[in-house]
């Protein structure tokens, strides 16, 4: 069950109309690392986890809050559009200057949403269900989740220089505050599981079962030229499972055959050379 508050999780004030920057901050509402996208995994990964209740709890805890961050979002949003009229636009456009920065508005935000937030991008291109991961695999989704704060807390601080207003700005800094620590719950979370089911995901299909090929498991394979990647820890350390020491190959051969599939049949109109062959 949820139930909605009408006060926010932080305040939200904005000192001045900006639609531009309300076109910005569409990205960290409707974008592959907006909050949407956060606050949709999470909440799937959430309802559809099974097991150990903390887990499941902590995302249902975050998943929450995350709905409240899209709140926010659009509260800021929407104040920055206030004032936005037509006519105001009109009216800024016999100014050269004045016209080519409110150019850089989203029309959308005028003609879709009369002054609103929508649940799209930058450019205005809808979210999308595709970037979330919920894959039932728990370190795969810890790992997933770090990398989402990540790339959110990135655009909030990139977006945080492009505004003086300090109204935005206090807002943001709640933001990156929060997503500093989500990022440190995640790296927790990934800690507790690979000390208890090791650092490669699935746990459930070990080394061993990979017979003939755990050899290629530990190989680095330089396909570029030069050999500057010869250096780091991923070629010359050991896996952090324990399971032996990385080998580098600076000119590995190809071990698999050419392919030489089977002509399809004339029927087809493929329009190849030969015949169709059983192989």
């Amino acid at each position: 069950m949820f139930r909605h508050q009408k006060e926010l999780q932080f305040e939200v004030k904005v000192e001045r109309p900006d639609p531009q920057l309300a076109k910005h901050i569409q990205e960290l509402l409707g974008g592959q690392f907006g909050e949407m996208s956060v606050m949709m995994q999470y909440l799937f990964q959430g309802w559809n986890c099974r097991g150990n209740e903390k887990y499941k709890d902590m995302l249902m805890d975050i998943g929450t809050e995350e709905i409240g961050h899209v709140e926010m979002l659009c509260s800021l949003i929407c104040q920055l559009l206030d004032g936005a009229s037509p006519e105001q636009q009109a009216e800024a456009a016999k100014d050269p200057t004045l016209a080519a920065i409110m150019g850089g508005i989203n029309p959308q935000h005028l003609i879709v949403s009369g002054l609103g937030a929508t649940p799209k991008d930058s450019q205005g291109v809808p979210w999308n269900a595709g970037y979330i991961v919920a894959s039932g695999n728990l370190l795969a989704d810890m790992r997933a989740n770090l990398n989402a704060e990540s790339q959110g807390r990135l655009q909030v601080a990139r977006i945080y220089h492009m505004t003086k207003d300090e109204g935005v700005r206090a807002t943001f800094r709640k933001m990156l505050a929060r997503d500093r620590y989500h990022q440190y719950q995640w790296m927790a979370a990934i800690s507790e599981l690979e000390e208890k089911n090791g650092v490669v995901v699935p746990a459930s299909f070990p080394p061993e079962a990979e017979k003939e090929s755990q050899p290629h498991a530990l190989e680095f394979w330089d396909l570029s030229e030069g050999e500057e990647s010869s250096t780091g820890l991923w070629a010359t350390g050991s896996a952090p499972d324990g399971t032996g020491d990385f080998v580098y190959l600076p000119d590995p051969a190809p071990q698999g055959n050419i392919p030489d599939p089977i002509v399809p049949a004339p029927e087809l109109h493929h329009d190849l050379d030969g015949q169709a062959t059983n192989k």
